[in-house]
């Protein structure tokens, strides 16, 4: 069985744990609720700002608070690790739910009592210490929804890159795939001729060989690129179309319909012109009875290559390689696939091509 993108990429299927940064957050909180809800629930009783248990009562109170948050927030970290709002939604609210009120109430109770007793207080106000539990345990609930609603958003953001990375790894994985197709299908089209020339002409069949290495040598150059200047693709193309006259001679005609300069003004991705020119040496015809004429030209930011439709009498063998590779690599390159028409009795693959002004 071939290796998954799981298999090849592991790394990217771990559930990545989101991590958050709130140290800012309970900076400000803690000591915001540990002077708040004393002042707005009279837990200081008679007591004023000119009164030394006053100024003590914050230090007790934001201690209350810190408690308090530091405490629930580590019991919802061990919720989260137990239930997700996506397999248990209803378990992990009601955890939630009995976390917070489980411990925030009897701690704010036995709080406040201590409160009551080191304050000097003749008699302990029942009914404040009910509403100020009760307004911590509202406090905590708002202080963990802020908290959920902040990780729901960090690992929606975390899923997404995620799907980006496993779809660069999948992309790469592919492209990689229709790069390794090159090889056999050139070699195999490659030894076909040499076959031909080796029983017609032993001296070409030499030269042939010599000069194959030196293509061949391009193709394995270029095989880690993405993109190289379509210049560059040119030379190579001009070394192929060597080897092709060693066996065709002047039977083949390749024409450019564009400015040289124009070459040095667009990236492609390797071997891909060079796919385009082969395909058509291929499947038709060419003899000194039946010349085939190659076209190429660069209009509008694409490269086109055109030629005669002249059928072989015998079609050797295809690997259903050749375009469909080109189009498949082009997609995953650029975006676009390439273009191909018949026409007239012509035949035209049309590649985009990437500014480097753009």
């Amino acid at each position: 069985m071939p290796p998954t993108g799981k298999d090849i990429y592991p790394e990217l299927n771990a559930r990545q744990e989101v991590e958050l940064n709130d140290k800012l957050i309970r900076l400000i909180g803690i000591p915001f609720f540990g002077i708040i809800i004393p002042n707005l629930t009279g837990i200081f009783g008679p007591l004023t700002y000119r009164d030394f248990r006053y100024w003590v009562g914050y230090i007790f109170f934001i201690a209350l608070a810190a408690v308090i948050w530091q405490g629930n927030r580590y019991l919802m970290f061990r919720t989260r690790q137990r239930f997700t709002w996506f397999d248990k939604p209803v378990e992990k609210v009601i955890l939630l739910f009995m976390n917070n009120i489980f411990y925030t109430t009897p701690l704010t109770i036995a709080w406040l009592c201590l409160w009551y007793r080191w304050a000097g207080f003749e008699f302990i106000h029942w009914n404040t210490i009910l509403i100020v539990a009760l307004v911590n345990v509202i406090c905590v609930l708002f202080v963990i929804h802020v908290y959920e609603t902040v990780f729901m958003v960090k690992e929606q953001q975390s899923e997404q890159v995620k799907n980006a990375e496993l779809s660069r790894a999948k992309a790469e994985a592919e492209l990689e795939a229709l790069k390794n197709q090159i090889d056999p299908h050139f070699m195999f089209n490659s030894l076909n001729s040499l076959s031909y020339l080796i029983g017609t002409s032993p001296d070409k069949a030499k030269l042939f060989t010599e000069n194959l290495a030196e293509v061949y040598r391009y193709i394995l150059a270029q095989k880690e690129q993405t993109l190289v200047v379509l210049e560059d693709e040119f030379t190579f193309m001009e070394k192929y179309a060597e080897l092709l006259r060693l066996r065709f001679g002047e039977a083949l005609v390749i024409q450019k319909n564009f400015n040289s300069a124009a070459t040095k003004e667009f990236l492609i991705p390797p071997i891909s012109a060079f796919v385009a020119l082969e395909n058509a040496v291929k499947h038709n015809e060419i003899s000194e009875r039946m010349p085939l004429q190659i076209l190429l030209s660069i209009d509008n930011g694409l490269l086109s290559i055109q030629n005669k439709i002249q059928p072989k009498r015998s079609i050797q063998h295809s690997s259903k390689i050749g375009l469909k590779n080109l189009d498949e690599r082009f997609k995953i390159i650029t975006g676009k696939g390439i273009n191909t028409a018949r026409e007239h009795e012509t035949f035209t693959v049309t590649l985009p091509l990437i500014s480097l002004h753009h």
